[in-house]
């Protein structure tokens, strides 16, 4: 049984982590910690960030952290040692980067069904399972 999981979630669509949480609270032993991870996207271009408001991702990421102390008070149930993690930046580069500062023994994480474009580009869900130093278990949707 994992010691430690990482599980990325998407806020805005709830089928692409029912699955997924149901998958990990089974696989979580009584003394594991669920690493609750939710990506908050940047820019991309600095040039984009100068049409947003001087403290727009300040108070962005400050929203975003209120609305993941939400969703885990309203799915998590009481009793799972649950830490909640904002990350900021491309979502496949900051759950790699959380997997590994973390040291977790899997990630847990919903894919939606291919599509034939996520053949052609690689959705995030591949991009980890590419990647990561842990073994990744993909939960469809």
């Amino acid at each position: 049984m994992p010691r430690s999981i990482l599980m990325p979630i998407d806020l805005t669509d709830t089928v692409s982590w029912q699955g997924a949480l149901r998958e990990a609270l089974s696989m979580l032993g009584d003394d594991g910690i669920l690493h609750v991870v939710s990506v908050l996207p940047d820019f991309g271009l600095a040039q984009v960030s100068g049409y947003f408001k001087k403290n727009y991702e300040k108070e962005a990421i400050a929203a975003f952290g209120k609305a993941l102390t939400d969703w885990i008070n309203d799915n998590v149930p009481d009793g799972v040692d649950v830490h909640p993690h904002i990350l900021h930046g491309t979502i496949y580069d900051e759950i790699l980067r959380a997997a590994t500062k973390l040291q977790v023994d899997v990630i847990v994480m919903g894919s939606h069904r291919p599509a034939f474009r996520d053949y052609l580009l690689g959705p995030n869900a591949a991009r980890v399972v590419r990647h990561a130093n842990c073994s990744v278990y993909v939960v469809r949707s």
